[in-house]
């Protein structure tokens, strides 16, 4: 996924302090409140300056059949195709940051998934399930992917024009479920090339995996959560942990590296993103 750079020097987490961070609440999105919730979403963005996204999705079904890192680029790309054309989103997460330094974050609930006839792994369902989402009930009140992803086509956030910077954690199905979403469920490009074509054309060049940041700063511990809670994070107000939450937290993390231990350097991360 994008050209790999050479690795970069180490860097100590304690350089930089960030200011003292209020809890920001997740504003949870259902059908009910869908038009509501867009037209905010859409009018907190036009002073957008990161984007934080975060996907729940129904595990894998396509396994590897060796480890992981044994495969090829392109082996890689085919599982992580198979899997996503195979399966349906079952939350997004949107967390924006503006140019004032204020941040808001969305949790859209997709009716699409349906448990008892989509194809799921179900140790991921009963993950989602201990944080107390019940997938059942996206299906009866959710919102249908089609409608979120026109609402994001139109919400000044996709498109190379916006200048946006792009954050996940692990992020390469993280992003290729977006692009699923944004394409109304087109199957995503045949090659990686194609894809990585596809990421510019909606997300445009500053696509950063925080995974791939974090990996390089030797005193931060493994896990987003974990990161989080070691830079002095606190979860989201009244959030589940779920889709808006690691969002959120990847781009509080993203920031507090930027603005520290890379001291604004990151061009050589970009589009670098980790599970291909």
């Amino acid at each position: 996924m994008f050209p790999v750079c050479p690795p970069p020097p180490r860097f100590n987490h304690a350089v930089y302090m960030p200011p003292p961070h209020a809890d920001v609440p997740v504003r949870p999105v259902w059908a009910s409140n869908f038009d509501l919730e867009s037209a905010s979403l859409r009018s907190f963005a036009a002073g957008a300056r990161y984007v934080a996204v975060n996907v729940q999705y129904p595990g894998l079904v396509h396994l590897p059949g060796k480890d992981h890192n044994a495969l090829t680029d392109e082996q890689r790309y085919a599982l992580l195709k198979a899997n996503v054309d195979a399966l349906k989103p079952i939350q997004v997460g949107i967390a924006v940051r503006d140019r004032h330094g204020m941040s808001c974050a969305w949790e859209f609930n997709l009716s699409d998934f349906r448990r008892l006839a989509d194809p799921h792994d179900v140790n991921s369902i009963a993950y989602l399930a201990g944080r107390g989402l019940n997938v059942d009930t996206l299906a009866q009140h959710g919102v249908d992917a089609r409608s979120i992803g026109a609402m994001l086509l139109s919400s000044g956030l996709i498109g190379p024009e916006s200048g946006l910077t792009w954050i996940t954690y692990t992020g390469a199905y993280h992003v290729a479920y977006l692009l699923k979403i944004l394409t109304g469920g087109d199957p995503l490009p045949p090659d990686e090339g194609k894809f990585v074509g596809a990421v510019r054309q909606f997300l445009g060049e500053q696509v950063y995996d925080v995974a791939r940041m974090a990996a390089d700063c030797p005193a931060l511990p493994v896990g987003l959560e974990r990161i989080a809670a070691h830079l002095g994070f606190h979860p989201p107000w009244a959030s589940p942990r779920l889709a808006a939450a690691a969002g959120l937290r990847a781009l509080l993390v993203f920031e507090r590296l930027e603005q520290g231990e890379f001291g604004g350097n990151v061009e050589r991360y970009k589009g670098r993103l980790q599970g291909m």
